[in-house]
């Protein structure tokens, strides 16, 4: 069978990521719709969206290793076809079970695909040239979350059924993804233990362990407020600042998430420590303006505090990213940009149900602004023990080195 060029075949995994990260944001702006059309809570809605994560984390943990050791074209072909049948199932949903259940088969797929194709992207990326592995899977998230949430707005403006078009839309792509993985160059060396890979656990390899340690706070803080935006952003919209259009919650997950990629770009060509560091301060400074927003009402502050939000996040998770893989092992990338992904959605998901569970009782308002806070603690924390580590390190590590670029 023939196979794509290996310039090619980069960019059809980076487009394959995308979409794959879009399709996971598209039903945000749809929850609404269900809960008007099915009738449930702010609880059962973030129950919905935890769903996922959890079934993502699950997947992540015992497959997100496998394509280490089978390959990684078996893992993608897989894993898109999972995909198609999630969509499939949005498709025909006509009640709350059939949406954990679409959703939780997304959150297995996705969670297959993340690791398998970001570690495509590295072994792919070319050597020659500046790397693109590491800035392309660090943007991608919210690249990815931006379109898919904007698409789905936009659907609900402008169709009266947005649900077919936008599931069945879907379905066709991921089929057609499906094919397309099996023209993908393998990259992969075959590694043996593929049946012992399949232990749950989050694997570190001893050389990134130190690196791996200290960007854990700062993921912590990151993927808190992003799965706070995601899952009550467009409830908080209406609910506390009056904008009862649907389009006015995509409007807000774009600003976070596709500021977050342009934050990613804007970065690239700091050092990894600087961008972790200093992405952490400017998304700090943001949620404080966003609880300014909430207290004050002013919905144009809100908009705009997303967005430097979304900046500081992709600052900082593009140097996070950079500083975990560098010097990684090929046979050990998909592992290890799995455990990053682990700890971001524990991150993303936990939080925020005890946040939809918790408003219920106090009200959308104080709940967004103790969840603020709390975020803005940990990301200073994670700005302060970046330095700390870095004073009390025996000796500069390439990613520590001001003359690398960021993407390396």
């Amino acid at each position: 069978m023939p196979r794509l060029p290996r310039s090619a075949a980069f960019w059809s995994v980076a487009g394959l990521l995308v979409v794959v990260l879009a399709a996971s944001g598209v039903p945000s702006p749809l929850y609404r719709v269900y809960q008007e059309e099915f009738g449930f809570g702010a609880g059962l809605l973030t129950l919905v969206f935890g769903i996922y994560a959890f079934a993502l984390l699950g997947a992540l943990l015992v497959v997100g290793s496998l394509s280490d050791h089978v390959g990684r074209r078996p893992v993608l072909a897989a894993g898109l076809l999972l995909q198609a049948v999630a969509m499939a199932v949005f498709l025909a949903a006509d009640g709350v079970g059939w949406l954990l259940v679409a959703r939780t088969l997304q959150g297995l797929s996705t969670g297959a695909l993340t690791g398998a194709l970001g570690a495509t992207l590295l072994d792919l990326q070319r050597p020659s040239a500046r790397p693109l592995g590491a800035l392309l899977n660090s943007v991608s998230p919210g690249l990815g979350l931006a379109l898919g949430a904007m698409g789905a707005g936009l659907a609900i403006e402008g169709l009266a059924e947005p649900t077919p078009w936008v599931f069945g839309v879907l379905t066709v792509v991921f089929l057609l993804g499906a094919g397309l993985a099996r023209l993908l160059p393998e990259t992969s060396p075959r590694v043996p233990g593929a049946l012992a890979s399949l232990r749950p656990r989050v694997e570190v390899p001893r050389p990134q362990r130190r690196a791996f340690a200290v960007a854990v706070p700062c993921l912590v803080a990151l993927w808190a407020m992003g799965g706070l935006v995601l899952s009550l952003g467009p409830s908080l919209t209406a609910g506390v600042f009056g904008a009862s259009g649907h389009l006015a919650g995509s409007l807000l997950i774009l600003c976070m998430q596709g500021a977050a990629a342009v934050g990613g770009v804007l970065a690239r060509d700091l050092a990894p420590r600087r961008a972790m560091g200093g992405g952490c301060l400017v998304f700090a400074v943001a949620v404080g303006g966003l609880l300014v927003a909430l207290a004050t009402g002013a919905l144009w502050l809100f908009f705009v505090a997303s967005g430097l939000a979304g900046l500081g996040f992709g600052a900082a998770f593009l140097g996070a990213v950079a500083t975990v893989t560098a010097g990684v092992a090929p046979g050990s990338r998909a592992g290890l940009l799995s455990s990053v992904f682990v700890v971001g959605y524990l991150a993303f998901s936990i939080p925020a149900i005890v946040a939809g569970i918790v408003s219920g009782s106090v009200g959308l308002r104080a709940t967004a602004e103790v969840y603020g806070a709390v975020v803005i603690v940990l990301a200073l924390g994670a700005a302060f023990g970046l330095r700390i580590s870095h004073r009390r390190a025996p000796a500069a590590t390439p990613a520590d080195e001001p003359s690398e670029p960021l993407a390396a």
